[in-house]
């Protein structure tokens, strides 16, 4: 066990049960948040916890389980919480609050798993990179639960890991170590004092693995072509090139795809 990491691993307790109990009790958590925030300009933790032993099950993606009127632990529906979050916050004030809530969220063990399972744009680089330190720093504890991403699959925490981030981490630091947690340190080490430019080589390798396995593209050849590639992300304004500048797959493949449409009018 790492200094100052828990020996017991709790979540929320209104994260566990069935998907409306769970619903309900998410946007009361969100109106909660909401005053705390409102009245001292930060979060506290939940007033509720819950122990989630060795070998537990945490649904992590909707399409996981299909049984939703059973008692589990719906992690992916976190996200419930900005509904009534962001609505109890003046819209001048919510993306500073986003951005603390964030913060609060990484220094604890489920705020690290939501915000590095289901991110949340921008997907930039410094902003993985604290997502994935976090993960890294809870790392031995997290890893007692098994993990439902995909339907009929139970993950490790390292198969969560290689599935979700395994083409990032492979374009960060090509032939990284065989350990994922090894492979994870080092691509936050690289990423989190990234140039542009390193993050456009980055992004250029992964693009050419998305491009190969993405059969609804329709101009696979232009796609790959390095030249239009290295244009087209020159020619991005910061604020745009942040959006994926961590070279997340998801984030990335949807640039692609927008890139795909342009040429397609042409």
């Amino acid at each position: 066990m790492t200094p100052g990491q828990p020996s017991v691993l709790e979540f929320p307790a209104w994260l566990y049960g069935t998907t409306a109990a769970i619903r309900r009790k998410a946007r009361a958590e969100g109106r909660w948040w909401a005053r705390e925030y409102l009245k001292t300009g930060a979060f506290t933790h939940p007033r509720q916890m819950r122990q989630v032993p060795p070998g537990e099950v945490l649904v992590m993606h909707s399409a996981a389980e299909f049984d939703l009127g059973r008692t589990r632990w719906w992690m992916h529906m976190f996200g419930d919480v900005f509904m009534d979050l962001n609505g109890g916050v003046p819209k001048e004030e919510r993306q500073r609050m986003r951005d603390a809530f964030e913060s609060f969220c990484l220094g604890t063990p489920w705020g690290a798993l939501e915000y590095t399972v289901s991110p949340s744009p921008p997907r930039s680089a410094e902003r993985v990179a604290n997502r994935l330190a976090s993960v890294l720093r809870f790392w031995d504890v997290l890893q007692g639960p098994r993990y439902a991403f995909w339907p009929g699959r139970k993950y490790t925490l390292e198969e969560l890991m290689e599935d979700i981030y395994g083409k990032t981490l492979e374009a960060w630091c090509p032939g990284g170590p065989a350990s994922v947690r090894e492979h994870l340190a080092l691509t936050v080490e690289r990423m989190s004092r990234a140039t542009r430019e390193d993050c456009e080589e980055a992004v250029l390798r992964v693009i050419p693995v998305l491009v190969e396995g993405d059969n609804d593209l329709k101009h696979h050849e232009v796609l790959s072509d390095p030249d239009f590639l290295h244009e087209r992300l020159s020619a991005l304004p910061l604020e745009k090139f942040e959006d994926f500048s961590s070279a997340d797959k998801y984030a990335v493949a949807v640039q692609l795809a927008a890139w795909d449409r342009e040429l397609g009018q042409h």
